[in-house]
């Protein structure tokens, strides 16, 4: 996968840094004129205060989606992860990317946020699971998505 993080100071010299992260071609749900379908862009803020790493960054959700875990920006753009819960001195960035990735792809029903569209979410996921395509990358071209007969946005090409 190849993911984007801009961050507002490289060094981290100076707090608190804001990290701005663009997900590629991770498989996420979103309601698209009454039907769930999938995403595959995604975009979050993280904020990195002067108490990291003892202290768990703040995470702002910017894109919309339809997940029990994952509230719409207008509603806070927080995200329900364990990854954020059991935050400690051992925890990483770079675990807490994974973590995000495989959360997309598997929500989890049981303990959505309380916000209307997370509720309905789980709802939704509780009677039909998740199914997220299947995505198979190779050497020299861009992913290619299996197994779903819908049009979703595609994951764009290396370098774009």
């Amino acid at each position: 996968m190849i993911h984007t993080i801009v961050v507002s100071d490289p060094t981290f010299s100076t707090f608190p840094v804001e990290i701005k992260v663009t997900l590629r071609g991770v498989p996420g749900p979103i309601l698209r004129d009454g039907k769930v379908s999938h995403k595959f862009t995604h975009k979050f803020t993280m904020e990195i205060t002067e108490d990291y790493p003892y202290h768990k960054p703040i995470i702002r959700w910017e894109t919309p989606s339809f997940h029990p875990n994952v509230m719409l920006p207008e509603d806070g753009g927080y995200v329900c992860t364990r990854l954020l819960d059991e935050w400690d001195f051992n925890s990483t960035l770079l675990t807490f990317f994974k973590g995000i990735e495989s959360l997309l792809s598997n929500p989890n029903p049981a303990n959505p946020y309380g916000t209307d569209s997370c509720t309905r979410a789980a709802e939704y996921f509780n009677k039909h699971p998740y199914k997220p395509p299947e995505i198979v990358q190779s050497a020299k071209k861009a992913p290619r998505i299996l197994g779903d007969s819908t049009e979703p946005e595609r994951p764009a090409p290396p370098g774009e």
